[in-house]
């Protein structure tokens, strides 16, 4: 223990959204009991139909309903809707369907799959997908809001798809069977004419392209070309941003697709994608785009002003001569009306929504790029039988003892592209708190106070992100001796730039453990950390306390690592003398077994080896204390391991009960037993 792991991250499916959804606030249909609603669905009056599936798509957004929906069969109701004649219907259940599958989370997903939901939504995709071809001789639209109801049904319906796939593996067998890549792919080719179908589109593949290796066959050149065309489409919204962020992610899924030749300059334009990405001032962009909305705003204003004057000059005109046909006033509206030539409503709002999007996914990929997949069963049980005390010091450390990659574990020339991207220095500069300024537009409007919940996610993520290029980059890629000093002071700001600790437990759990990784390979390299014993005490005294046990063992760990360097030191006996007194607390009456376990492992790191550690160890009477506690820390291991601890947990567990043993007999063999 005492070695950090380089984290997965597994990209959640997309919250609720679609037709028939409504925001939050709004009245809603609540009075409309479920067995009502669903009965409509039979109805013969296809507007009938649509108005029963938009009540039930807005009322399944609040999780208390869905039980009742449930109990009446809601998704073989809603299914059969897919393939409905009426194209406003189908487009309006699959919206449900998909705030169900949003809402309901991994059990109903299941229940949806159970129920057979992936026949008519396949069939519904593939016939989209032909659609779409014709549809571009007679489109398919209504002729008073220009609404192409196919691209609007294929984007509810691969959202719908996208929840699933992310919460069930036999939905992604049923993709993989029926060939649904196929159709997919046919959507991806709107890009240019529809961004917002794209980007559904790519969530989904990126979600049923990983750890898939069953899909990968499917990609022949064909497919591939498709996604180098996204990847290489020269538009620069934000939501472009995002498309070929996502579509980089998917490339990164489908790499054993790629020759080996090629794959460094697949690698490269990945992360010169995530660069460009990471590179916009996210701050800046927001206070930038509140601005355009408020002139966008003022100009609507006014334009409804100038109507509202033409409307009354016309209505003079016209009362002078009654035989004159009447101009119908909607329509005058519609042509004169500013904002049609403006963006749709919301776009700058959308704009910064998707770019925080883009560089958290980029940020999350980077993080797959950094760590291994999960060590198998073999190398877990060459691991849990070494019988080195120090085996998880080799190289990087990896709490959970799973074996790292080399950077990126790819070849140098691959890794040279990471660095010439200045991917590194980018992420460094995600991981300060977002800018006040834009906070505070988020802050005082209620639309854009979302985005702040996005902007501490992205802060999050580049911490996690710098973690883990710790774990795999030497010092001198990382800048040198010099470079990890200041970026200690730097996280060490981030910590203690308040009075308390932060009370956040993502960012706390994020910012201890990138602090724990680098202050690890300073001490691996005999560089001098910067944070003093008082800063030190004072992160653990308070960490130990957060709910999050990742915080508490990100904490702990982070005191060996300090300590194990001030008993090399001279005159560090009191010191020495709190932490151990610190640690020795932890592991007797620490609650979580795996903490417990973290805090014995730093306690053997601390008081390894030095003259001002032995004289400490003296004056805390660890020896005995550890004596009496061994046979209540394996008693715990029995009782509680196997019943709250994973198999790489009671590993390491395992490891730290060996160790704890030699630690006795090494401590007796120094012969600073207290008489």
């Amino acid at each position: 223990m005492g070695k950090s792991r380089a984290r997965r991250f597994r990209r959640p499916a997309l919250g609720p959204a679609g037709t028939g959804q409504h925001q939050q606030g709004e009245p809603g249909p609540e009075e409309e009991p479920a067995a009502e609603l669903l009965d409509k669905l039979q109805h013969p009056s296809a507007e009938v139909r649509e108005y029963a599936c938009a009540s039930i798509s807005k009322l399944l957004q609040q999780k208390h309903v869905i039980p009742a929906f449930l109990q009446r069969d809601v998704v073989r109701c809603l299914g059969p809707l897919l393939m409905d004649h009426s194209l406003a219907v189908r487009e309006t259940a699959a919206g449900a369907l998909r705030n169900l599958s949003a809402c309901g989370g991994f059990e109903v997903c299941d229940d949806m799959v159970t129920s057979d939901i992936m026949t008519p939504l396949v069939a519904l995709l593939k016939e989209c997908s032909t659609e779409l071809d014709a549809n571009q001789l007679s489109p398919k639209k209504c002729r008073e809001t220009n609404k192409n109801y196919v691209e609007d049904i294929a984007n509810e319906a691969i959202n719908l798809l996208w929840n699933i796939c992310e919460c069930n593996n036999t939905a992604v067998y049923i993709f993989n069977k029926e060939g649904c890549l196929e159709a997919v792919l046919h959507y991806m080719k709107k890009f240019s004419t529809n961004v917002d179908l794209a980007i559904s589109v790519a969530n989904c593949l990126q979600a049923v392209t990983e750890d898939n290796p069953d899909l990968l066959s499917s990609f022949n050149a064909s497919a591939q070309q498709v996604l180098e065309t996204v990847l290489l489409c020269p538009e620069s919204t934000m939501k472009h941003v995002l498309l070929r962020t996502l579509i980089a992610g998917t490339i990164w899924n489908i790499k054993d697709t790629i020759p080996p030749g090629s794959l460094g300059s697949m690698v490269n334009a990945i992360l010169k994608i995530f660069s460009e990405s990471l590179a916009i001032d996210a701050g800046e962009t927001i206070i930038r785009m509140n601005e355009a909305e408020k002139n966008r705003l003022k100009l609507a204003v006014e334009a409804e002003t100038e109507e509202n004057m033409s409307d009354v000059v016309d209505n003079c005109v016209l009362s002078e001569d009654d035989n004159m046909e009447e101009i119908p006033k909607g329509k005058l509206r519609r042509e004169n009306d500013v904002s049609d030539l403006l963006p749709s409503d919301k776009w700058e709002l959308k704009e910064v929504t998707a770019l925080l999007m883009a560089q958290q996914t980029a940020l999350e990929i980077i993080v797959n790029m950094c760590c291994s997949e999960d060590p198998s069963d073999d190398e877990w049980e060459e691991l849990s039988s070494s019988d080195e005390s120090d085996l998880f010091m080799e190289n990087s450390y990896n709490e959970g003892g799973g074996l790292l990659m080399t950077p990126l574990c790819l070849s140098d020339e691959v890794h040279s592209a990471f660095l010439n991207n200045l991917i590194p220095k980018k992420i460094l500069e995600k991981t300060a708190f977002p800018n006040s300024v834009a906070l505070d537009i988020c802050m005082h409007n209620p639309s854009w106070k979302p985005l702040i919940k996005k902007l501490n996610a992205v802060q999050c993520r580049a911490l996690t992100c710098l973690h883990s290029i710790l774990l795999v980059s030497d010092v001198d890629c990382l800048g040198g001796a010099a470079a990890l000093q200041s970026l200690a002071q730097h996280l060490s700001q981030l910590i203690f730039s308040k009075t308390e600790l932060p009370a956040d437990t993502e960012f706390l759990e994020a910012v201890t453990s990138a602090l724990r990784a680098l202050l690890q390979t300073m001490a691996s390299k005999n560089i001098s950390q910067c944070m003093t014993p008082e800063q030190l005490l004072a992160l653990c005294e308070a960490g130990i306390h957060s709910s999050n046990a990742s915080v508490r063992v990100n904490v702990v760990s982070i005191l060996g690592i300090s300590g194990s360097v001030l008993a090399k030191g001279q005159d560090t006996a009191e010191t020495l003398k709190m932490i151990g007194k610190f640690l020795l607390e932890v592991a007797m009456k620490e609650s979580s077994l795996v903490v417990a376990g973290e805090a014995l492992d730093a306690l053997f790191d601390v008081f390894a080896d030095g003259k001002e550690a032995e004289k400490a160890a003296v004056q805390i009477k660890l020896l005995p204390t550890l004596k009496e506690f061994q046979p209540v820390f394996r008693t715990r291991m029995r009782k509680e391991g196997k019943g709250q601890c994973s198999t790489d947990q009671l590993c390491v567990l395992d490891n730290v009960r060996m160790n704890l043993r030699r630690f006795i007999a090494y401590q007796e063999t120094l012969g600073k037993t207290p008489t």
